[in-house]
């Protein structure tokens, strides 16, 4: 479909080409929605130094030379040189009744569909997913939900820490056990790990096995990769189950763990160093990317072989990166990762960039995060000082929410059959799941937020859950309306309320609320847009009376109502929410 922004872009390329010539048609108009006006541009302050104009002078040529008699009602310069447009009722309404009839609901796929590869979530073997876990597979999953829906190709990248001294320790435990131990579950192989790390530390008996077996598992011996295989496999099984119940998109196959890039360690060193991009440094290997310095102003190394002849975290994100841009084609790669991890992140983009790996249009983005904290403004933690973990994270949240979803379904609305207790069981596992997810995407996230379950498990406010019923409540009268014999076939929309108008103009922001996110990285964004709709919609269905209302506005209003409830489920999908019909 034509959305408002591409009609008004066209009328804008028109225009700047009357004024200034063809040279500066195309220039983006920079629409956005204004508090003054139906869309507000400031396109004459951004070409200010490529017109020579005064900003204000600028928009009154610009507004004067505008086609849009057809489209506005009147166009209206302001402050420093901001073009208000006030939109024609026919106009918006023409255009939100396309939006009705698109499957994409406005949507637009990407002009340049690209290969985009998400490194995200990435837990470590034998150890359970807990809260710090959270952000990364949360955020990720949603941005890659959101790239998929505009087109792009998306390979989820789920880097798991499956190889490594650890696994001497953990595979010599194994043995010492006997056989079975794989069986129980990763909850009980926390502990065989810390039982491992004792050992470790407490037995040189122990620990010299262990390094012998490091050698062992690094030099192929089957036995030990069998040994390996159990652990990683085990853990494998535990980790779709939190995902499965979290609702990740993530599966087995996405897997990329520190083990797929260990026969390509070797290569990538010396190719930085046939490329004398790697030098020797007190016995180590390193790069030295320009731009970074450390204490006393000295260059800062990113070290790619140790000293001992062994490899870090550094060689293993260099071969990863060369692989994503390389085997899988990416040309863009995308990390979300905790916001420590910057300085890292941006000195192996420059070290792929210098190696001619990472070469526009191909780009590397670090999605940096906060934490996520109690409600005493630390850390996360059990109350035994203990990371949570995130399986019994999920089933606290079921319990809370079973309790809201039952007082709920109590209060439901004349005309409403029960919640049968399957039903309510499913509905409190999405309010949960909801609950979780929208309080981490809906905070700007580089910053740290609280968990809270009264604040996140909240009915009103910036919430999932409220986000979840404004639906629910919108699927109720279209039941209602059914039940009355009433068409719910798409009508003529009229706006001729201003609540109506301002409920359409929030529909038709629909698809550009969702590019920004694929632009920005930032589900906040489309959170944001979401709780406005919701709000805008809220105020709506309170001045708008819908199925009291006289025929021909009432099925004008049930096509808003539809298209609202529409457009809210297929964003929160889009963040990895349900939107159940009954609540």
């Amino acid at each position: 479909m034509t959305t408002i922004q591409q009609v008004l872009a066209e009328r804008f390329d028109r225009a700047l080409a009357k004024v200034y010539g063809p040279e500066l048609a195309g220039a983006d108009p920079l629409l956005r929605r204004s508090d003054h006006a139906d869309f507000q541009s400031n396109i004459a302050l951004s070409l200010k130094k490529r017109t020579g104009d005064n900003p204000r002078d600028g928009a009154a040529k610009i507004a004067q030379a505008l086609d849009s008699a057809d489209l506005c009602d009147r166009v209206e310069v302001s402050g420093p040189g901001f073009i208000n447009l006030h939109l024609k009722a026919s106009f918006v309404a023409d255009v939100v009744g396309q939006l009705g009839a698109d499957p994409r609901l406005g949507v637009a796929l990407a002009a340049r569909p690209e290969t985009v590869v998400i490194d995200y979530s990435s837990p470590n073997i034998a150890k359970e997913l807990h809260a710090g876990h959270l952000r990364s597979t949360v955020i990720g999953d949603a941005l890659a939900r959101t790239l998929e829906a505009v087109g792009h190709r998306v390979v989820r990248q789920n880097h798991l820490g499956d190889w490594g001294t650890p696994f001497g320790m953990l595979i010599e435990h194994l043995l010492d056990l006997g056989e079975g131990v794989g069986d129980k579950g990763v909850a009980d192989l926390n502990e065989f790990y810390r039982a491992a790390r004792e050992k470790f530390d407490g037995s040189p008996d122990f620990a010299e096995r262990a390094r012998r077996r490091v050698v062992l598992l690094q030099g192929g011996d089957a036995p030990t990769l069998e040994l390996w295989q159990r652990l990683v496999d085990e853990s494998k099984r535990t980790f779709r189950a939190v995902y499965d119940r979290l609702g990740i998109t993530m599966r087995d196959g996405d897997a990329a763990g520190e083990s797929l890039f260990n026969s390509r360690l070797e290569p990538t060193v010396r190719e930085l160093t046939d490329k004398g991009l790697a030098v020797e440094s007190e016995g180590a290997i390193c790069v030295f990317p320009p731009g970074f310095k450390g204490k006393e102003g000295k260059p800062v190394p990113l070290i790619i072989r140790k000293q001992d002849g062994g490899y870090g975290y550094a060689t293993t994100d260099l071969a990863a990166i060369r692989y994503r841009l390389h085997d899988l084609g990416a040309t863009r790669v995308i990390y979300v990762v905790g916001a420590p991890q910057a300085q890292h992140l941006t000195m192996v983009y420059k070290t792929a960039e210098l190696a001619g790996w990472l070469v526009p249009p191909a780009r590397a983005e670090h999605v940096a995060f906060g934490s996520v904290l109690g409600e005493d403004g630390k850390m996360l933690k059990s109350r035994t000082g203990e990371s949570v973990k995130l399986m019994e994270l999920l089933q606290e949240g079921d319990d809370r929410a079973l309790a809201l979803v039952r007082e709920k379904n109590a209060e439901r609305g004349e005309g409403d059959e029960p919640l049968s207790e399957g039903e309510l069981a499913a509905a409190a596992h999405a309010v949960a799941i909801a609950a979780i997810k929208y309080a981490d995407l809906s905070a700007d996230r580089v910053k740290d937020y609280v968990f809270s379950w009264a604040r996140m498990l909240a009915t009103i406010g910036n919430t999932g859950p409220y986000l979840q019923y404004a639906h629910a409540r919108n699927r109720s009268i279209l039941r209602k309306a059914a039940a009355q014999g009433l068409s719910l076939e798409a009508a003529h929309i009229t706006v001729e309320a201003p609540e109506e108008r301002a409920l359409a103009l929030a529909l038709l922001s629909f698809g550009g609320a969702v590019h920004d996110v694929v632009a920005s990285l930032e589900p906040h964004r489309l959170c944001t847009y979401l709780y406005d709709l919701a709000s805008t919609y809220s105020t709506f269905y309170a001045k708008c009376p819908v199925l009291k209302a006289e025929p021909a506005a009432r099925a004008s209003r049930l096509a808003l109502v539809a298209l609202t409830a529409r457009v809210l489920a297929q964003g929160l999908g889009l963040l990895g929410i349900e939107a159940p019909e009954r609540m």
